[in-house]
C-alpha cells in the first residue's frame, strides 16, 4: 500500500488525496518526530512557570483571561475536546473526516504546536486502522478553524464518541481504538487546543474540489465539442491564433482541447450551406472556449491558495523555533474560503453554458434540422424533454450554490471571534455544487452524442466517435422510442464522474489539458 510520510514542511494535494480517498498508510519522519520534541520541551518549560501563557495555562477564547492551575490543566484540555464536539445534522463525508485528520497532523507534524510525538503517532494510528470519527455538517463558522468538526475527530483519539470502523460500521469509538491496539490518548496542556485550531476541513475539501474540477472541465470541453459537431458549428473559432492575442492561459487551454476533439470531422465545415446558413454560432458554443478558460484561470488561483496552506502550520498559540509561545490570527479560514466560493461561482457558469447547448440541441427552430427534443416520433416521444427540465433544475441550485457564504459572517464567543469566515460553509457547498455540475455535463453528453447518431450521412470525428462508443458500452444508450430515462442519465453521470468520458477520447487525441 502507498505509504504518505509526514514531515514538518507540510504536503501536497497528491498526498491528502491519497490519504482521504486512497487510504494510503500515513507514517512521521524522524524530523517530524524531533521538531515535535523540541516544541514541546518548550510547552512544557513555559507550562511551569508562574506567568500564564495563553493556551497553556489559561482558559480559551472569552474565557483567556482566567490563569488555570496545573492541577486543573488535563481536565481543562479534556473538556475543551468534549465541549467543542458538539455539532449536529448529517455526517460528513468519510473522506472528508480522513481529509482534515491527516491534515490536522500535518500541522501538528510541523513542530509549531507543542503537542507530545506520542499524539501525533496516535492520529497517524487511527488514520491507519481505517477508523473514522463522525463528524456532523454544522457546527463550525471557520473562525478558529474547523473547531467542532476537530473537536470530534480529538474526541475519538480519546477514545470517546462514535466513529466509523474498517467495516463501514458505526460504533463507539473506545471500542474501535481497543480492537487496533490503540491506546486512547490522555490530553496535557495545549493539546487539546492544538487538536482543534485548524482549516483543515475547509482544506481538504478544497483540495478534492480542485481534483474533481480539473476532469470536469476537460469534460466539458469534450461535450462542447460534441455539441458543436451535433449543430453543425464552425470550429475555426478555436484556431489558437485568436486566442493568443487574447492570453488567458485557460481559454487557450480549452480552446485547444475542443480542437484536439473535433480533428477531422465531418459534421464541421457545412457553416455556410442554404439548409442552415449562419453568420456566427450562439454565444454559447462560440464563447464556449472563453468561459470553461475563465474557470480553468480560476482553479489556478484556487490551487495556488491550497498550496500556501498545505505549507501553513495553522495554530493558536503557535511555538517558534525561539522559543517563544505567541498567539496570532492564522487560524482564519478567509483565504480558503474566498476561493471555494470563487469556484462555486465559475462552477455555476459553466453549468449554465452547458444547459443553454442542451437546450438548442433540443429546440428544432435553432438546431439545423434535428427533430424536435431529439425525439424518435416527435408528439408521440418526448424524447429528452425532461431530461433538459432536470438539468435546468440543477443549474438553478447552482446558482444558489454560488451565492458566497465567506461574505457573511456571525459573532461568537462573547464577540471574542466578532468576524469568521463561513470557510467550512463555502465548502461543503462546493461539493454540492461539484455533484451537481457533474450531472449537468452528463445531461449534455447524452444530448450531444444522441444527436450526433442523428446526424444520418455526416461522420463525426475519431475522438468523438470514441466517445460515443465507450459510452454506449458503459450503458447510455443512443436515440430510440421513448424509454425510462433515469437509468440512462444515471449511467452518464457514471460515465463522466469516474473519468470514463475523458479517457476514450484520450485514446483519440492524447493527453487532454
Amino acid at each position: 500500500m502507498h505509504t504518505v510520510v509526514v514531515g514538518t514542511s507540510g504536503t501536497t494535494a497528491e498526498d491528502v488525496i491519497a490519504v482521504a480517498r486512497g487510504n494510503a498508510r500515513v507514517e512521521l519522519s524522524g524530523e517530524a518526530r524531533d521538531a515535535l520534541a523540541r516544541a514541546r520541551e518548550i510547552v512544557d518549560a513555559l507550562a511551569a512557570k508562574p506567568e500564564p501563557v495563553y493556551g497553556v495555562s489559561t482558559g480559551f477564547g472569552a474565557l483567556a483571561s482566567r490563569h488555570i492551575s496545573p492541577e486543573l490543566r488535563a481536565q481543562l484540555q479534556r473538556n475543551i475536546v468534549r465541549s467543542h464536539a458538539a455539532g449536529m445534522g448529517p455526517r460528513v463525508e468519510r473522506e472528508v473526516v480522513r481529509a482534515l485528520m491527516f491534515l490536522r497532523l500535518k500541522t501538528v507534524a510541523s513542530g509549531h504546536t507543542g503537542v507530545r510525538p506520542s499524539v501525533a503517532q496516535t492520529m497517524a494510528d487511527v488514520l491507519n486502522a481505517g477508523i473514522t470519527p463522525v463528524v456532523h455538517e454544522y457546527g463550525s463558522l471557520g473562525c478558529s478553524g474547523d473547531l467542532a468538526p476537530l473537536s470530534h475527530c480529538a474526541l475519538a483519539l480519546m477514545g470517546e464518541g462514535d466513529a466509523e470502523g474498517p467495516d463501514g460500521v458505526v460504533r463507539p469509538a473506545g471500542e474501535l481504538l481497543a480492537e487496533a491496539g490503540i491506546e486512547p490518548v490522555e490530553l496535557r496542556e495545549k493539546e487539546g487546543l492544538a487538536l482543534l485550531n485548524g482549516t483543515d476541513g475547509m482544506l481538504g475539501m478544497l483540495v478534492m474540489a480542485l481534483a474533481d474540477l480539473g476532469k470536469l472541465y476537460t469534460s466539458a470541453d469534450i461535450t462542447a465539442a460534441l455539441t458543436l459537431e451535433a449543430l453543425l458549428g464552425t470550429e475555426k473559432v478555436l484556431q489558437p491564433e485568436l486566442h493568443a492575442i487574447r492570453p488567458h492561459p485557460g481559454q487557450g487551454a480549452s480552446a485547444a482541447n475542443m480542437a484536439a476533439v473535433l480533428k477531422g470531422s465531418g459534421l464541421t465545415g457545412h457553416f455556410q450551406e442554404e439548409s442552415a446558413p449562419r453568420v456566427q454560432d450562439a454565444y454559447s458554443v462560440r464563447c464556449a472556449p472563453q468561459v470553461a478558460g475563465a474557470g480553468r484561470d480560476t482553479m489556478a488561483h484556487a490551487a495556488l491558495v491550497a498550496s500556501r496552506e498545505l505549507a501553513a502550520a495553522v495554530d493558536n498559540p503557535v511555538v517558534l523555533p525561539d522559543g517563544r509561545v505567541e498567539s496570532n490570527g492564522n487560524f482564519h479560514g478567509a483565504p480558503v474560503a474566498y476561493v471555494l466560493d470563487f469556484l462555486a461561482i465559475a462552477a455555476a457558469d459553466l453549468g449554465s453554458i452547458a444547459e443553454r447547448r442542451t437546450d438548442r440541441l433540443l429546440d428544432k427552430n435553432r438546431s439545423h434540422g434535428l427533430p424536435p427534443f431529439l425525439a424518435d416520433d416527435a408528439g408521440v416521444d418526448s424524447g429528452l424533454m425532461i431530461a433538459q427540465y432536470t438539468q435546468a433544475a440543477l443549474v438553478s441550485e447552482m446558482k444558489r450554490l454560488a451565492v458566497p457564504a465567506s461574505a457573511d459572517s456571525i459573532p461568537s464567543s462573547a464577540m471574542q471571534e466578532d468576524h469568521v469566515s463561513m470557510g467550512w460553509s463555502a465548502a461543503r457547498k462546493l461539493r454540492t455544487a461539484v455533484d451537481n455540475l457533474t450531472r449537468i455535463i452528463a445531461i449534455e453528453l447524452y444530448a450531444a452524442t444522441r444527436a450526433i447518431e442523428l446526424r444520418h450521412g455526416l461522420t463525426a470525428a475519431p475522438a468523438s466517435l470514441a466517445a460515443i462508443g465507450a459510452a454506449r458500452a458503459a450503458g447510455v444508450q443512443g436515440p430510440g422510442p421513448d424509454r425510462f430515462l433515469a437509468p440512462d442519465l444515471a449511467a452518464a453521470d457514471e460515465f463522466v464522474r469516474t473519468g470514463a468520458l475523458v479517457a476514450a477520447v484520450e485514446t483519440v487525441t492524447g493527453p487532454l489539458a
